[in-house]
């Protein structure tokens, strides 16, 4: 099938294919005689495995890296499940973060409903964004 049959089948764009075929995620397909890419059924399954593996929030390099393990005659179960659980300690990193932004910023709201506009220091930019004495929270970074 011709690029652009695969990109229909798979949802995925065509640049986005010829791109994957560059970073190794996707093999480089056989050519027609004209020149054109020919790929098979198999090139459909891995671009489901590939959507399915960001879905999951692997990187592309992780993905080359599970399929080469693949390719290599490994079964990359295990190398994919210490993937999953390095993410989803980040993830539950990022969430703690979030929380406690949420938490600045519901006390930041609750702050702001006791000032009066007509009584803030003209030197501050913003009362309710004024430094305030204790810890500083920061938001998570990516």
């Amino acid at each position: 099938m011709l690029i652009g049959e695969l990109a229909n089948r798979s949802d995925v764009p065509a640049k986005t294919i010829r791109y994957y075929e560059e970073l190794g995620v996707l093999p480089p397909p056989r050519r027609t005689a004209g020149g054109y890419r020919d790929y098979d059924d198999t090139a459909v399954d891995r671009l489901g495995f590939v959507r399915a593996a960001q879905a999951a929030g692997l990187t592309l390099a992780q993905i080359r890296d599970v399929i080469a393990l693949r390719e290599g005659g490994i079964a990359p179960c295990s190398h994919v499940v210490a993937l999953l659980n390095e993410k989803a300690e980040v993830v539950a990193d990022q969430i703690a973060s979030l929380r406690a932004l949420q938490r600045e910023l519901e006390r930041l709201h609750e702050q702001a409903r006791g000032i009066d506009p007509a009584d803030c220091d003209p030197r501050s930019v913003c009362e309710v964004l004024a430094p305030r004495p204790g810890p500083v929270v920061r938001a998570a970074k990516e």
